[in-house]
């Protein structure tokens, strides 16, 4: 038998408290899955994106992911250190910088791909598919936010079924 307030782990996660390990996983195992449908929707549709397997996919996949959010990183740290400055032209540094970060970041990350996978992982089109690479990785950031707006707005209280005292409610 179980004492009372232990978890089990066959009583569903609703139930058990999360941490922001669990949190930090979840959300990157989920922008990871997107990356992947994104990706294999763009090959299956396009004749400018060139996947060889669902294995490559899933670990190219990754890789965006890793240095998107890398680049992302980078740039917030930039912006941080000119936004410490003050004057206009600190603030025109820091625009420019952010642009410069995350367009010139395609370049690179076009760059690890096809390190990493060679042929496995083609982008095709004008400037060397730099600008598919684009339209692919918007793609993905905007399913991201829309996912994560429509997981916040399920979030919301709407006082009808809620679960507010943290019991199971299930029929």
């Amino acid at each position: 038998m179980e004492k009372a307030g232990s978890h089990s782990v066959f009583e569903p996660a609703m139930v058990q408290a999360v941490n922001n390990r669990q949190r930090l996983f979840v959300r990157y195992f989920l922008a990871i899955l997107i990356d992947l449908v994104v990706l294999n929707l763009f090959n299956e549709y396009s004749d400018h994106v060139r996947i060889d397997s669902f294995t490559t996919s899933l670990f190219a996949a990754v890789l965006l992911q890793v240095l998107l959010r890398l680049t992302i990183m980078i740039e917030h740290r930039v912006a941080a250190w000119f936004k410490a400055m003050e004057g206009g032209f600190a603030v025109f540094m820091r625009y420019l910088s952010a642009w410069l970060l995350l367009f010139g970041s395609k370049f690179v990350i076009l760059e690890a791909i096809s390190f990493a996978f060679g042929d496995g992982v083609q982008f095709l089109g004008r400037f060397h598919g730099v600008l598919v690479l684009i339209l692919v990785i918007v793609t993905m950031l905007l399913t991201e936010e829309l996912v994560a707006r429509i997981y916040r707005w399920l979030g919301r209280s709407s006082g009808v079924g809620d679960n507010t005292n943290g019991e199971d409610v299930r029929p």
